[in-house]
Parts: structure tokens; sequence; C-alpha cells
């Protein structure tokens, strides 16, 4: 396809005619990026989307090679998902458009996938608490690989336009070119540093290895780097995600929200009228724009002359010192016929001791990381300042019951470059890519600004962003990401955030209760996860 950047923006799939006679039945088109799924079970579609995060392959034909045939589709030959559409959405028009019952769009419900996503994109796609998401891994897919003979980055079809564009393709090649060479040699590094042992087998040792150097080399990709996303979601998490993405400063994003609204209303169109009229969807969006630009210039007047200070990974910003007896009150509450403020008043004459007793009752015997306490760990919370890179920063975003925003990627902040990198002979190559990315940015900066330009920043260069949760959100999200099984980086993230509830706020007993934060460190840390799955494959 040649540099023409302004040409062709995505890559479409090829199918034979009869892969295609196939298809045509379960997804609403063959040849773009975004594509609904119809016609299938839920729990085919829900398959499909788990093994796709850790597939190279695209969705549709991850259907072909691995689920059709274990599908009976004889009889889905003729299957049009439109039929009985025309009086289903009649009676919506009455009730919704007419009666302005917003809670009937949450009744149904779309699996879209969307490829050839960057990774600037795929953080605005996540972004909505109401739905759910299954992100393609850098930690099982190798980015060395070129389709039609070009590496996975998004090309803006606007720097296509200038003579900048082939600069962009030449550095955004030659940081693929060092991901691609040192590959073999972090995987021979970690392969002589992490001998296979006798009761593994070649595979699991392999797949550890494999892993430890994607993690080890994420870094190097840049944010332009492509990723596909499936979403599930109700026609109101849409229309929510979609009016976000119209009214959004990358041009990738309003692009991508049209090829969405289309497949989309081939499904649930009667959920999706208002996106796009001028004074309903169209309204929205316009505020939303007009007040981020307001935004930007307050923000450009009144802190421009201040310095940014990197000198701190994981900061506790805010809590509430009295947040245990609050919790207290709270697990006391349902099982008294009290007014809270009485409750309130009789904890305030507790014990610690009787306190402590009513935390630990409340939590009781957690056997494993997924026996969690009820609601009254959400009467606390707490607000962290955090300065990770940018790979870490993906893993932890997604969690959606937190309350997060971030700051536009920039090189201003340094990156963070593996010890394992240095240690087998890469680290000059390494340092080489994150300048060429830091030049590349400047320059694209200058031209286009800080939301395109964010396309050449690397992902290990490092970004700021303020997590704010409640105590229930905190015992799921640092057990789970502070796992053997974690990235090192989004690991120490979550470990000092444990460790300043404790020692910060002073919540001893809540942090006491979070009891499956691992603080330890781990050499291989997909060991024992391929072990069990190795284990649960041979079961089968």
């Amino acid at each position: 396809m040649g540099r023409n950047l302004s040409a062709v923006q995505y890559v479409a799939e090829q199918f034979s005619p009869e892969e295609s006679e196939i298809l045509r039945r379960y997804f609403t088109n063959l040849d773009r990026p975004v594509f609904a799924l119809v016609n299938l079970p839920e729990v085919v579609k829900g398959a499909l989307f788990a093994r796709y995060s850790r597939s190279a392959k695209s969705l549709r034909r991850l259907f072909l090679d691995e689920f059709v045939g274990e599908l009976d589709i004889t009889g889905d030959a003729s299957v049009d998902a439109t039929v009985g559409m025309k009086r289903a959405e009649d009676l919506y028009d009455r009730v919704f458009l007419e009666y302005g019952d917003d809670s009937v769009a949450q009744l149904g419900g779309v699996h879209l996938a969307c490829e050839q996503a960057s990774n600037l994109l795929t953080k605005v796609l996540e972004r909505g608490r109401l739905m759910s998401y299954l992100e393609q891994s850098t930690r099982y897919i190798a980015y060395d690989a070129r389709s039609d003979g070009r590496y996975r980055y998004y090309r803006d079809p606007e720097l296509g336009k200038v003579p900048l564009g082939l600069r962009y393709v030449g550095d955004m090649d030659r940081m693929f070119d060092t991901y691609r060479e040192l590959l073999p040699v972090l995987v021979a590094y970690f392969t002589n540093r992490y001998p296979k042992e006798p009761a593994d087998s070649d595979f699991v040792h392999r797949q550890a290895i494999k892993a430890k150097a994607f993690d080890a080399l994420r870094g190097l990709l840049p944010a332009a780097a492509l990723s596909n996303v499936g979403i599930y979601g109700t026609g109101q998490g849409y229309e929510a995600l979609l009016l976000r993405m119209r009214a959004h400063p990358l041009p990738e994003a309003r692009a991508y929200s049209a090829m969405m609204l289309e497949e989309l209303r081939k499904v649930i169109p009667s959920f999706l009228k208002r996106v796009d009229l001028p004074d309903r969807g169209g309204a929205w969006s316009a505020y939303l724009e007009t007040n981020r630009k307001a935004m930007e210039h307050v923000a450009e007047d009144l802190l421009a002359d201040d310095t940014a200070k990197d000198d701190v990974q994981v900061r506790l910003l805010d809590w509430d010192p009295d947040g245990e007896d609050k919790v207290v009150v709270a697990c006391l509450y349902p099982y008294s016929d009290l007014s809270e403020s009485q409750v309130a008043a009789r904890v305030a004459r507790m014990s610690a001791d009787d306190k402590l007793a009513v935390l630990r009752a409340y939590a009781g015997e957690r056997t494993n990381r997924r026996h969690r306490p009820g609601r009254a760990l959400e009467r606390t919370d707490y607000r962290f300042d955090v300065l990770s890179d940018y790979g870490a920063f993906r893993d932890l975003q997604r969690h959606r019951l937190l309350t997060i925003e971030w700051q536009h990627l920039t090189p201003r902040h340094g990156y963070v470059l593996p010890e394992a990198v240095v240690e087998a002979g890469g680290g000059g190559f390494f340092e080489e890519s994150m300048a060429r990315s830091a030049d590349l940015y400047a320059e694209v900066h200058a031209q286009f600004g800080p939301a395109q330009a964010s396309y050449a920043v690397a992902l290990a260069y490092r970004t700021r962003f303020a997590m704010q949760f409640n105590a229930r959100e905190a015992m799921h999200m640092l057990e789970l990401r502070s796992g053997p099984q974690g990235h090192p980086e989004y690991r120490r993230v979550v470990q000092e955030m444990h460790n300043q509830i404790r020692d910060v706020a002073g919540h001893k007993v809540l942090a006491e209760i979070m009891s499956f934060v691992d603080h330890d460190t781990y050499d291989l840390e997909r060991l024992d996860a391929e072990r069990r799955a190795e284990h649960r494959r041979n079961a089968r």
C-alpha cells in the first residue's frame, strides 16, 4: 500500500466467497474495522471476545478458524437480523421519544468489535463505566510482524497530507524495527536466566518466557500501535460513548464514532436516534467540546508558568481520617433498627478492639480474592496522583468503577527503562528509540497540537493521572493488579497505594482486610498462570 497515508486508513480483510457466505450471517460487515456480532448465542460471543484478547487474529478470522467448526450453522443461511425490527422500533419511538424513558435503552445490548484502533483511541473507547471491554494484550501479541507490508500502527490521514507524514512513517517503522530486533535478544536472555524446570512442559516455559520478553519491550511501542477492542454495552452506554467521541479532539475518535454509529444502527437503530440530531446529540456534543476548549484556555492562562515536579510516583492526596469509623457504622447499620446517626454515636464510644472486631467480622475468612465483603467499604475513599509509564496506565485505566482523569501523553516526564533490557545489552537501542519518539512528538506537536502528537510517544514514557476510588474498589483493584502474573510496573503502583492506605491514611484495619494484596516480587510472572492453563487443558 506504500506510504500514501491519506489514501487508505485501514487494512481491509480478504475472505474467500465461501468464508464471506458464512460471515455475512453473523457480522454486520466484512471489510471495515468496526462491526457488530449478530445471530450468535451469548456464550459464543463471550467466548469469542475472551479468545480475541490473546490472539493476533482479527475477530472474523478467529471465528472462521476456531469457532465455526464447533457450531451448527446449517439453519442460519437465510437469517436476517432486521426481521421484525419495524414494529419494535415503532413501540420504542412511542415510549422513548414521546415519554423520554431513558431506562428502555438500558435493556438492549450489542457486542461490537473495534479493530485497528490506536492505543490512544482504546482509552477513549474504554472510558464508560456501564460497558464491558476486552482489549488485545501486548503481553500475548508480538508486534514484530507486518500486515500488507506495514507495521501495526495508526497512520493519521491529516499527517499524510503534509511532508511530515513521510518522516512519521519512517520514524515509526524504525521504532518497530527496534522492537523486532530486540525481541529475540530478550527471549534468549530470559531463557538463559530462567532455565526450564523439569516438571514444566516446553510449551509452558516458552509461553512464560515470551510474556516476559513482551512485557520488557512493550515500552518501545508508540501510542499509535494498533489494538483490537471487544465491547459489550447497552444502547444507553453506546449513546453516551458516541456523544463523547464526537466531541473529542482526536480526529481518529471522531472518524471512528461515525463507523460505530453506522454499525450499531444495523442492530439497535432506535436506541441511537438522538446521537446525531442537531438539537439533541449534536447539542450535547457541542456542550462537551465547548467546555473542553474553555478549560484548555483557562488552564493555559493560570498554570503555564509552573514547572512539573516528577519526584513522586504515587501520592495519596485525599482521604477521610474518620474513614474507618464510618465504615464500621456502615457495617453495623443493616443489622440494626437504629438510625445511622444513632449507630454513629454508639461507634464513637466503642473501643478500638470493638471496632476491629466489627471490621474483621464483616470481612470474614476470605479464602481467595474473589471473596469480597459488601458495600459498607464504599463509605470511605482515596484519591491518588500517579506518575507511571503509559503501559501501566493502560491497564489501571480499565477499572470502570473508579474515577480517573489523565493528562495528554507527552515525553516531558521521562521514561522507564527496564533493567532486563539493559542487562541483555539492549539499553542503548532502547534509549535511541526513546529519543526518536521525543523528537517526532515535538515535530507533530508543532504542526498538529498535543492530541495527535501523542501518537509518537512510546509507551515507556511516563504519564500523569489521578485515581479516586472507595475502599471496596481498592480491595478489588489492588488485589487483582498486585497478583504474581501482573506487569512489574503496575504492581509497584498498587503496592505503594496499599502502603499509603495503611501508613498515610492510617486505615490499618482496612489495609489488613485487603489480605490478597501481594507485596512479593517474582521472576517469570506468567509461569504459574501458564501452568494452571495447561492443567485445565489436560483435564479437559
